[in-house]
């Protein structure tokens, strides 16, 4: 294949397609008119021999083949980008929009009372973040960047270990009052106590409960009336003394610093989570995107 502008152009076009899910919110962002962006992307589809994009009266997604073909341009586009930002010494500047598919949990206790300052640092950078309970398909829906709990699946993503938080089992001090403190992870599988379940995204099953002290592990079979897959859900009904819960030591330090919850059985709390990055696979990815996941870090590392 003979390479010409047009490809290129093209290319663009449908970088913005993807980014803004839409032909006429891509015209707007390109200065275009949707039958300009509707002909660019006809022309790439042409030139290719695949059809790139279903359309549909309310949502354009990518098809298989469009999927896969612009997981290999993506990261081609940005290295042009980056070389264009490098050529003009600004190799550094942070702008445009960042769309970020995170985590609500994390979203909401760690990032969220922390953002003022990263848009203060990079005020030419917008941000667009959306809450998820599962990654997805991260560049068919436009992402640049994702941060997820729990080990990643196989995928052409380039995935960055950011931390790995505790495990812990916790309740409420009217509900240790009521039923007493376990001693021993087996004592939360009798009847004596009652246990909040969390269901887990990928299975729909709930998480099993799992106890870690040095190499030894124990699974205990608990059980419990409420099921849940909203951690705020779990944490208000574990403060109201429904029941005992398991969850992240990451976000709710305070809960304990106030009494509000009390760690149960801390000698078996060694059991530790991992927090991801993801974003597309490139050599460079762009300022944005390092802006971002460094801030993240600097949160943690806090």
């Amino acid at each position: 294949m003979a390479f010409d502008s047009r490809l290129l152009s093209g290319l663009g076009v449908m970088a913005a397609v993807v980014d803004a899910r839409s032909f006429v919110h891509a015209a707007d962002a390109l200065g275009l008119t949707q039958s300009g962006v509707s002909r660019a992307v006809a022309r790439l589809e042409r030139r290719i021999g695949v059809r790139l994009f279903d359309r549909t009266p309310r949502a354009v997604t990518l098809t298989d083949e469009g999927r896969r073909f612009y997981e290999r341009v993506a990261p081609l586009l940005a290295n042009i980008e980056d070389a264009a930002t490098l050529a003009t010494g600004a190799s550094t500047a942070v702008h445009g929009r960042l769309r970020v598919n995170i985590d609500p949990y994390f979203s909401k206790l760690v990032l969220a009372p922390r953002l003022g300052e990263f848009l203060a640092e990079h005020p030419a950078l917008s941000l667009d973040l959306t809450t998820r309970d599962r990654l997805g398909d991260l560049v068919a829906d436009g992402f640049d960047v994702a941060l997820r709990f729990g080990e990643p699946e196989p995928s052409t993503l380039i995935v960055r270990l950011l931390l790995k938080t505790r495990i812990l089992t916790y309740a409420s001090p009217s509900y240790v009052t009521r039923h007493g403190r376990p001693r021993k992870p087996a004592d939360l599988g009798t009847n004596a106590h009652t246990c909040i379940l969390f269901r887990d995204s990928v299975t729909g099953r709930p998480f099993p409960w799992e106890f870690h002290r040095r190499k030894v592990i124990v699974t205990v079979p608990v059980s419990g009336r409420l099921v849940v897959n909203d951690p705020f859900t779990m944490l208000a009904a574990c403060e109201a003394g429904v029941g005992v819960a398991q969850g992240f030591e990451l976000g709710i330090g305070e809960l304990f610093r106030s009494g509000a919850l009390v760690q149960l059985l801390p000698g078996w709390a060694e059991e530790r989570f991992p927090l991801y990055a993801y974003h597309p696979s490139r050599h460079l990815p762009p300022a944005k995107v390092r802006a971002f996941v460094d801030f993240v870090l600097s949160l943690l590392r806090a």
